[in-house]
């Protein structure tokens, strides 16, 4: 899905999640983003009801609560209904979690999903323009333009690496090379974690690449890097072989997908709440599908998505961490403390370098001590769009 440009639309990076225990409350009164102007999202087992479905132009906030018994999502898309402009992922049952994002006057729609699948209970969405300033107060402009401008320099190179690291992958598969392409399996896809919720937010390129299995709708091919991950780990039983052709096919399908993608990012511009939230939204990646193990199930490849996905997540904060240590002080020095905890827990697995133990063999007291380290960051983590913005 292609993100509104900065420019025209002052859209919000994207994200998502499932799983484990990233189905917190955040606080949004501690964050400083409750007030007046709040949008209460009640997203039930068959609603998604707001409290307004029209606001002016600016800094929206949507205070989502989970009235339903199914864990719940809340997007808010551009006018076609496929751009993501914000999103919040795993509000479990009697939880809430908000979402700030900056939008322009136009046409939105905003929806819930229970239990995280379909596409949602749908509702239009009008901003009005407001006439109000919404710029950032308090920080110099000049480390504005640093901060967006380095995360779309960063963006572009590692959907240009992986181009390459692809390009490579698919050439092993396609030629038969089968223990070649299971190296560069994991290798290619770090590029693609680190920029998950860049990749994400175009709609109609995410579900042909990066779909599971698991979550394939009546009648939907299945296409992509897990569609090859599981040619290249077959299960023991039940299974054939994809021949020579089909392995070209869905090799060069995947590729071209890619370089769509490259294309697509070299245009994009980025706000500040675009990467906060991009931030919070890689995070809510790793719990929705690497702390469960769901990501790569048949390859059990899921730490290096993991690192890949706290990767992107660090590189975006620390983009905006000198507006941070000006806005919030305490609250940047606490999120930079727990991606340190976290990257201590995390290289606990490491073999060598670059490598990573196959997730098949990390215990589930292990995973829960990962699934902690994950929590304690995305709490402060969910603050830092709010504290630079409102």
């Amino acid at each position: 899905m292609k993100l509104v440009p900065a420019a025209a639309a002052c859209a919000a990076l994207l994200i998502g999640t499932t799983g484990c225990s990233l189905t917190e409350s955040n606080d949004p009164e501690a964050s400083g983003s409750q007030g007046s102007g709040t949008i209460t999202v009640d997203s039930s087992a068959d609603a998604c009801d707001l409290t307004t479905t029209e606001a002016p132009s600016g800094n929206l906030v949507f205070d989502v609560k989970n009235s339903g018994d199914q864990v719940t999502e809340f997007y808010f898309y551009a006018e076609d209904g496929l751009r993501i402009v914000g999103e919040i992922e795993n509000v479990g049952p009697g939880l809430s979690r908000d979402l700030v994002v900056r939008a322009a006057p136009g046409t939105y729609v905003a929806s819930c999903r229970p239990g995280m699948s379909g596409k949602g209970i749908r509702s239009d969405f009008t901003v009005t323009d407001s006439g109000e300033d919404t710029k950032i107060t308090g920080v110099e402009q000049a480390d504005i333009d640093a901060a967006t401008t380095q995360y779309a320099a960063y963006v572009k190179d590692q959907s240009s690496q992986l181009v390459d690291e692809t390009t490579a992958f698919v050439t092993a598969y396609a030629a038969g090379q089968d223990e070649r392409a299971r190296e560069l399996y994991p290798e290619a896809r770090t590029y693609w974690e680190r920029i998950e919720t860049v990749a994400e937010s175009f709609g109609d390129l995410d579900p042909k690449m990066d779909l599971r299995e698991a979550d394939l709708s009546p009648g939907q091919e299945w296409t992509g890097w897990h569609r090859i991950e599981k040619d290249l780990w077959p299960p023991a039983s039940g299974y054939t072989a994809l021949s020579t052709a089909d392995r070209e096919k869905y090799g060069q399908d995947l590729l071209e997908n890619t370089k769509t993608l490259d294309s697509r990012v070299q245009d994009l511009d980025y706000t500040v709440d675009q990467i906060g939230n991009g931030s919070k939204g890689l995070l809510d990646e790793v719990a929705s599908g690497k702390i469960t193990g769901e990501e790569d199930i048949w390859s059990h490849t899921d730490l290096y998505d993991f690192q890949a996905n706290v990767d992107g997540a660090r590189v975006a904060y620390e983009g905006l961490k000198p507006l941070l240590d000006v806005k919030d002080p305490a609250l940047s020095q606490k999120i930079q403390s727990a991606f340190r905890d976290l990257q201590t827990s995390l290289d606990q697995y490491r073999q060598g370098k670059d490598d990573f133990v196959s997730y098949d063999t990390v215990t589930e007291a292990q995973r829960k001590e990962l699934s902690d380290r994950v929590n304690a960051l995305a709490e402060p983590l969910s603050k830092l769009t709010g504290a630079i913005t409102l």
